[in-house]
């Protein structure tokens, strides 16, 4: 009774199909440049995580925890957390999930404020830029890897794009937000004693619009969090990579394990990028 919907069935696959073949085609010299960016700062930052001893690191994230935060209970929790990551002996795999989430963070910051920033000053340019966030949210982050492994094979970098189309809606809308906001008694007392639009910018709106960003920032590091076992899918290394393992062996001990560490990754950062209550 229905065949006549089903015979005239729209082409939405093979569409897909026929575009990514385009920029597979056509787009190779890009693809290959943008590999390689990539893999140079997962490289980089690899080298500052995994170089000096542990212990050495550790300080460093206990460090930043008190420029952040001026509380010492925050520290005690850094510093035990890396202590208890040490113990359980995933460390390497710790820093290589924390060089994803980071080089997600520099990529989708880098993106989403500038972005952020151009939309909060035209109104028509999100409300036509909403649904496509709105899209990169809500579609399935699986479907993220297929044109992942097409364009850039399997490893670090497949999972480090997926991962960025994945987190950064979440940047530009923090960061429009943010500016958005700005309370109109301080753009007008600016615009009074003569401020240009770029003093607007970096003098009033952006300084309002800080809690926000960092808002943004803390979630850009706890939906990449999220992204570490679907990554390891395609052949990123960290913590996804056991998990995966003892799905594939059903061993609750090494998947229960290795997920609490990700918890305890997820709650250190949270901690420490967490901006301070008035």
């Amino acid at each position: 009774m229905m065949n006549w919907l089903t015979e005239s069935k729209i082409p939405v696959g093979d569409t897909a199909r026929v575009i990514f073949d385009w920029l597979q085609i056509n787009g190779a010299f890009f693809f290959d440049w943008l590999s390689d960016t990539m893999e140079k700062l997962i490289e980089a930052i690899l080298w500052v995580f995994q170089t000096p001893h542990p212990l050495i690191v550790v300080a460093v994230f206990v460090a930043l925890t008190w420029v952040f935060q001026r509380r010492w209970q925050t520290c005690l929790l850094v510093l035990l957390g890396f202590l208890f990551i040490l113990n359980q002996g995933y460390w390497e795999e710790m820093t290589e999930s924390l060089t994803l989430v980071l080089s997600a963070c520099v990529v989708c910051m880098a993106v989403g404020v500038p972005i952020g920033i151009a939309v909060a000053h035209r109104p028509r340019l999100y409300a036509w830029m909403r649904p496509v966030l709105d899209l990169m949210q809500t579609l399935p982050t699986f479907v993220y890897l297929i044109p992942a492994i097409v364009f850039f094979g399997i490893g670090m970098v497949p999972g480090l794009l997926a991962t960025v189309i994945f987190v950064l809606p979440a940047p530009i809308r923090l960061t429009h937000l943010g500016i958005s906001s700005t309370p109109r008694p301080l753009i007008e007392a600016a615009q009074a004693f003569g401020a240009t639009r770029r003093q607007l910018l970096w003098k009033v709106e952006l300084p309002s619009a800080i809690p926000q960003i960092m808002a943004g920032l803390n979630q850009t590091i706890m939906l990449s969090l999220s992204m570490v076992v679907i990554a390891a899918l395609v052949g990123a290394d960290g913590l996804g990579v056991p998990v995966v393992r003892a799905l594939n062996q059903v061993n609750t001990a090494l998947g229960f394990e290795s997920g609490f560490i990700i918890v305890v990754v997820a709650i250190m950062l949270d901690r420490m990028l967490r901006v301070p209550e008035k």
